[in-house]
C-alpha cells in the first residue's frame, strides 16, 4: 500500500510525543500551521505554540529569541521563503549567535508544483551550506524524519530541515531504520557505480538499482540526509568501490549535493561523477512526479544516467 503519510506529519507527531514531558520545547509557524502539519501541536500544547504571521524575519529572530533563554525552538516555514527571506536572520541569529533553532523549510523543492518558481525552493541546499554552523539535513522518509527530530532535540546546534509537501514512499520500515547523527545509511552495495542522493530522491535511487540489477550492473546507494556536515567517509569509500558516481537531488546543479561530492570525490578519489539535478532554469508547471519525471529524476531516468555513466 502507498504510504499516506508525509514526512512533515511525522516531524508534529514526534514533537507532540516529545513535548507530554519536555516543557522547553516551542514550535513557531509564519502562517503555516496546516501546511507543515502542525495544527494538532497548536491545539494542544497552545502554551509552547507561536504564531509569527506571513513574517519570515520575525519567524526566525523571534525563535533565536526563546532559544537564547532555555527553548528548544522549531520554526516552520515554507522553505522557498525561509531560506530566502530570513536568510540574514539564519545567518546572524542562529548560525552566528549559536542558537538552538531548528529551521523547518516545509513544501521543499517543487513541492508547489503549478505556483511555480516564487514557490520552489530549487537553490535552499547551497544557501544554507553556505552559512558557517548550519546543519543541513533532508530526510528521505517519514521514519527517517522522526528519527533526525528526536536527535535535533537532544542536542542544543542550529539546523535546517528540508521536508516536501507530499507524501512519499518508504525507504525504511518501523522496524528496521538504521540511523546515526550526521552519517550516511549505506542502503545497497555494488561494484559498478555509486549512487549518492538525499531527501525524496532516495526512494526512486534505491528503485533504480533494482532496474540496474536486471541489467547486470551493481550499485551502491547512500542515503546521504546529512548533506552538511556532509558524510565524507561515506562518499570516499563509495566512490573508492565503484567506476563511477552518480549524485540525485531536488535541487539546482550548483552548490548542492552533487557540488560537494565532486569535491570530495575529486580529492581523495577521483572518478567521473554525474550530477542529476534540476535544471539552472525555471521548471516546467506540473506536480513533483511529473517535474520529476520530465527531468529524469525517477528511477528510469537515475538507472539510464547511471548506464550511460558506465559507457
Amino acid at each position: 500500500m502507498a504510504n499516506k503519510i508525509p514526512n512533515r506529519q511525522a516531524i508534529c507527531d514526534t514533537l507532540l510525543n516529545a513535548a507530554k514531558t519536555d516543557k522547553d520545547i516551542v514550535v513557531l509557524c509564519s502562517d503555516s500551521r496546516g501546511s507543515a502539519s502542525l495544527t494538532k501541536f497548536a491545539d494542544t500544547y497552545p502554551e509552547q505554540f507561536v504564531e509569527m504571521g506571513i513574517a519570515e524575519q520575525d519567524l526566525v529572530s523571534v525563535a533565536a529569541g526563546l532559544a537564547s533563554c532555555g527553548k528548544k525552538a522549531f520554526a516552520a516555514s515554507p522553505a522557498c521563503f525561509l531560506s530566502t527571506r530570513s536568510y540574514e536572520q539564519a545567518k546572524i541569529d542562529c548560525a552566528y549567535s549559536n542558537t538552538n533553532v531548528t529551521l523547518i523549510g516545509i513544501s521543499g523543492g517543487v513541492s508547489y508544483g503549478a505556483l511555480g518558481m516564487s514557490h520552489h525552493s530549487a537553490q535552499d541546499i547551497a544557501a544554507m551550506s553556505a552559512i558557517p554552523n548550519m546543519r543541513v539535513y533532508l530526510p528521505s522518509d517519514r521514519f527517517q524524519t522522526a528519527k533526525l527530530i528526536e536527535a535535533l532535540l537532544q542536542d542544543k546546534k542550529p539546523a535546517y530541515l528540508r521536508v516536501g509537501r507530499n507524501p512519499v514512499e518508504d525507504v525504511y520500515t518501523a522496524e528496521n531504520c538504521p540511523f546515526a547523527m550526521d552519517k550516511a545509511t549505506v542502503l545497497t552495495e555494488g561494484s559498478d557505480v555509486a549512487i549518492i542522493a538525499c531527501g525524496e530522491m532516495v526512494r526512486p535511487a534505491l528503485d533504480a538499482a533494482e532496474l540496474l540489477k536486471v541489467q547486470g550492473i551493481s550499485a551502491t546507494v547512500v542515503d546521504m540526509y546529512c548533506v552538511k556536515p556532509l558524510d565524507t567517509e561515506a562518499v570516499i569509500k563509495a566512490a573508492s568501490g565503484a567506476k563511477a558516481v552518480l549524485t540525485v537531488e531536488e535541487h539546482a546543479p550548483f552548490g548542492g549535493l552533487g557540488s560537494m561530492v565532486a569535491q570530495v570525490v575529486g580529492e581523495h578519489c577521483p572518478r567521473k561523477v554525474k550530477n542529476l539535478s534540476l535544471p539552472d532554469a525555471p521548471v516546467i508547471t506540473g506536480t513533483s512526479k511529473e517535474v520529476f519525471d520530465y527531468y529524469g529524476l525517477n528511477a528510469e531516468g537515475i538507472a539510464k544516467s547511471a548506464v550511460e555513466l558506465l559507457k
